[in-house]
């Protein structure tokens, strides 16, 4: 790994890690066809979404899942600590991710649903904390690194969103929370690019 030097902290936009504020809509609205896939069923909302990244799947893949705990608290200025309470990175492992914005502290747990390292394979859910939305259950992603024909990645992901209640989420919401993660990765590709031996 580089030196804590030789990157670069995050900008404004990950300030609020990783989700953003979601709230309760009426039932009559509708959620449009954007870039992205999304439908809403059973207070289910769904998204879709590639991301194109200029580093090989297997190093992206260790920087965003297998050394994930060690990197991206020196990457993001909000993230204080990742520390597993349950496993050590098998399927059902936890970790808690504290975040820390001026003196408020907020947490989330992040629990692994199924990793597969030889075909960049990485399920996990967000199921509780008090940085996830009151208006949310979990939210679970399923996520694949392909390789891409000029040798980079495409990061797959498949995001659910279970709400309570009559809580909806809006398109906005939604590209919101895509533009945040799609942004961390892209923090890591550029990590990854001025760190070519980590």
């Amino acid at each position: 790994m580089g030196s804590a030097g030789q990157h670069s902290r995050q900008p404004p936009l990950y300030k609020e890690f990783p989700f953003p504020h979601q709230r309760p809509q009426s039932r009559n609205h509708h959620l449009r066809a954007e870039t992205t896939t999304k439908s809403r069923r059973m207070g289910v909302f769904r998204q879709d979404y590639d991301t194109p990244v200029a580093v090989p799947p297997s190093r992206l893949f260790k920087a965003m899942t297998l050394d994930f705990h060690n990197l991206f608290p020196k990457l993001v200025d909000t993230i204080h600590s990742i520390e597993f309470t349950q496993g050590n990175g098998a399927p059902g492992t936890i970790k808690k991710i504290t975040t820390i914005e001026g003196e408020e502290s907020k947490y989330v747990l992040h629990r692994v649903d199924a990793i597969d390292e030889s075909s960049f394979v990485y399920n996990f859910s967000i199921i509780d904390g008090t940085a996830l939305p009151q208006t949310l259950e979990k939210i679970s992603f399923q996520t694949q690194l392909l390789e891409s024909s000029n040798g980079g990645t495409i990061r797959k992901v498949n995001a659910n969103f279970f709400t309570k209640g009559e809580a909806l989420l809006t398109d906005e919401d939604l590209k919101a929370n895509q533009a945040k993660i799609q942004g961390l990765v892209k923090l890591v590709e550029a990590y990854l690019l001025a760190n070519p031996h980590y």
